[in-house]
C-alpha cells in the first residue's frame, strides 16, 4: 500500500517518505492522489548537510565579503565574523600650477584631477580615503603636508617624484624618515613611481600625469590596500581578449594601453582608443580596459590574444 502526505516547500520530509512530487505534477480526488509520471526516489528532497556539513569552512580567510559570502554565513548560522579593518589612505597632490575644478585658470595653470581619480580607484578596495589639500612647490609646505599624510595607513602622493627642480616629494619624504624601497618601474605610463615605508605606513609616490596616476594606483596602490586587509590574492585580475590591430612592443617597459571593449560571440575585442599619451585623461574616459603589452621586440599581431585589466 502506498501513502502520500502534503508538504510545504522547505518542510521536513515525513517519516518513511523518500520522494517529493511537485503539486503541479499530481492530482487529488476524494483523498486519492494521482501521479501520472513515475518519480525517482529522492526527487526534490534536499538532504541534510547537502550544502554544508558540520565542521566545513563556510568562507575561507582572505576572501572579500560580498553578497554571496554574507548570505552563506547567515545561512550557516554564523552571527559574527572577524574582519580586517578598512585601511586609511591619505591622497596628496603637489604642484603650484594646480587648481580645483570650477576655479578660474590663469596662464600655465591646470585643473587638478588626480586626487579624486585615485580616491575613486581605492574606494573599490574598501579604503577610507582622505583627500588632503593641494600643496605648492615649496619645501616647507611639502614637509607639513607629508607629515600629516603619514598619519594614515597609506600615503599616496601625485606629482613631484621625478628629478626636476620642483620635484620635492622624495627628498622631503626621506627627511621625514621614509625609507625608500624603490624608485622607477618598468611600466609605461608611470615609470617614475616610488614606494617607501615609515613605520607601518606605506608611501606611494605616483607621477603627476593623470593616466600615469591611474595606472599606478590600479597596478600598485590598490593591490597594497587589499593586501593590508588580508586578501589571499590581491594582485590585479587580468582577463583575456583579442586585439584587432597590431601592437608594437616596448623593448624595456611593459605598456598598458587604454582600450574599449567590444563583446563578440568569440570573445572580447579590445580596440585601443585614440590618444595614448599619459596626460590624456579625457581620452582615457572613452576606455574601459587597460591592455597589457609585455616588453620585448617586434609586435603583437592583429587578432592575437592579449591580457587586459577591466576599468569599469
Amino acid at each position: 500500500m502506498h501513502a502520500a502526505a502534503a508538504i510545504a516547500t522547505g518542510g521536513v520530509v515525513p517519516e518513511g517518505a523518500d520522494t517529493v512530487v511537485p503539486i503541479e505534477n499530481a492530482g487529488e480526488t476524494n483523498g486519492r492522489v494521482e501521479i501520472p509520471d513515475a518519480a525517482a526516489p529522492g526527487a526534490h528532497i534536499r538532504p541534510r548537510g547537502g550544502d554544508v556539513t558540520a565542521g566545513e569552512t563556510v568562507v575561507e580567510a582572505g576572501r572579500r565579503l560580498g553578497a554571496a559570502q554574507i548570505g552563506a554565513l547567515a545561512a550557516a548560522g554564523v552571527p559574527h565574523v572577524e574582519c580586517a579593518r578598512r585601511p586609511t589612505v591619505a591622497v596628496l597632490a603637489t604642484g603650484s600650477e594646480l587648481r580645483s575644478p570650477g576655479e578660474h585658470l590663469g596662464p600655465g595653470q591646470i585643473y587638478e584631477s588626480n586626487r579624486v581619480l585615485i580616491a575613486t580607484v581605492l574606494a573599490t578596495a574598501d579604503a577610507v580615503v582622505e583627500q588632503l589639500p593641494v600643496v605648492a612647490d615649496e619645501p616647507e609646505a611639502h614637509a607639513h603636508a607629508l607629515e600629516r599624510g603619514l598619519a594614515a595607513d597609506v600615503l599616496v602622493t601625485t606629482g613631484g617624484v621625478s628629478v626636476g627642480p620642483h620635484d620635492l616629494v622624495r627628498q622631503t619624504a626621506a627627511a621625514l624618515g621614509v625609507e625608500e624601497v624603490f624608485w622607477g618601474v618598468a611600466v609605461k605610463p608611470g615609470k617614475p613611481l616610488s614606494f617607501g615605508v615609515r613605520g607601518d605606513t606605506l608611501v606611494f609616490g605616483l607621477p603627476g600625469n593623470p593616466v600615469s596616476s591611474l595606472v599606478g594606483s590600479l597596478l600598485f596602490v590598490r593591490p597594497a590596500v587589499l593586501a593590508l586587509q588580508g586578501l589571499a590574492d590581491p594582485r590585479p585580475e587580468l582577463q583575456s581578449g583579442r586585439t584587432p590591430v597590431a601592437l608594437r612592443r616596448n623593448p624595456v617597459r611593459d605598456e598598458f594601453l587604454r582600450a574599449s571593449r567590444h563583446f563578440e560571440d568569440d570573445g572580447v575585442l579590445l580596440e585601443p582608443v585614440f590618444g595614448q599619451e599619459s596626460h590624456m585623461i579625457v581620452r582615457a574616459a572613452l576606455a574601459d580596459a587597460l591592455v597589457h603589452v609585455p616588453r620585448g621586440s617586434g609586435e603583437i599581431a592583429a587578432g592575437a590574444s592579449v591580457r587586459y585589466l577591466a576599468l569599469a
